[in-house]
């Protein structure tokens, strides 16, 4: 991998990792068009940039975790990362094969495609509860919905956003809860892949690789922090519809040329 091709990577990681239509698919799907090979640092790479983006969370949501009643709201964070922790460890090279696949990634952004185009439909009618009152049970049942993003295509955030629409909550409380769940999935991501590789393969860990690590993250950093609050203004006012169709689309042309 080149400079050039982990900032691009970067910032298309930086602009999906919030909207409902997998940053992680689409990072496989970039790294194909430009020929880089899914190898284990590649992997590890696309991880943990994820977590440069989903670090602009704490900053721009920084008086939510520091919180002056931090119990509820950490204990729920917890409960819903829970089930995402107990299904990596047991899943982990299954996963991993499954980001080797475009066919699959293709489906999952194609099935999803028209999960979102109707989901407004199925919801019309939710609460503007505080998603800081939410009970532990609600939480850990979204944490549910986030295992179903382990497989490439799914989209984390749609799975947890729609898991808070199940639970009753508005599209932004969910959206938001999605965002603070995002922090101790990535860190957990990160850590475990980090460790896994730097056991089987510690002379990945060189200057050059670090390098494109580093600016990778700085870049989805910065990116996911502008595109943050331009998401949630959307999903409040629009909804699901046209992301579920650019899934469509999308998924329909990796489909087609992963067949070819």
């Amino acid at each position: 991998m080149e400079l050039w091709q982990a900032i691009v990577i970067a910032i298309v990681e930086g602009l999906t990792e919030f909207l409902p239509v997998s940053s992680t698919g689409h990072m496989v799907l970039v790294s194909a068009a430009m020929g880089i090979h899914e190898d284990s640092w590649v992997k590890l790479f696309e991880i943990a940039i994820q977590l440069g983006a989903i670090l602009s969370v704490l900053v721009l949501y920084r008086k939510r975790f520091l919180t002056s009643n931090p119990i509820p709201f950490y204990r729920n964070l917890m409960l819903a990362f829970f089930p995402a922790v107990v299904f990596g460890v047991l899943f982990k090279s299954l996963i991993d094969e499954f980001l080797e696949s475009t066919f699959i990634i293709g489906c999952m952004l194609l099935l999803g495609g028209f999960v979102l185009v109707n989901v407004d439909k199925w919801f019309l009618k939710t609460s503007e509860e505080p998603a800081k009152n939410m009970s532990s049970v609600k939480a850990f049942i979204i944490g549910c919905f986030q295992v179903l993003a382990m497989v490439p295509g799914v989209s984390r955030s749609a799975a947890t956003i729609i898991g808070g629409l199940t639970q009753g909550f508005g599209r932004k409380q969910a959206a938001e809860f999605s965002f603070f769940l995002a922090v101790p999935t990535m860190f957990g991501a990160t850590a475990k892949s980090t460790w896994d590789l730097w056991g089987e393969h510690p002379e990945l860990f060189n200057a050059s690789n670090l390098t494109l690590l580093l600016v990778g993250s700085i870049i989805a950093f910065l990116v996911a922090a502008l595109a943050i609050r331009g998401f949630i203004q959307y999903l409040t006012k629009y909804g699901f519809y046209w992301f579920g169709w650019y899934r469509i689309a999308v998924g329909s042309l990796v489909i087609y040329y992963s067949m070819g």
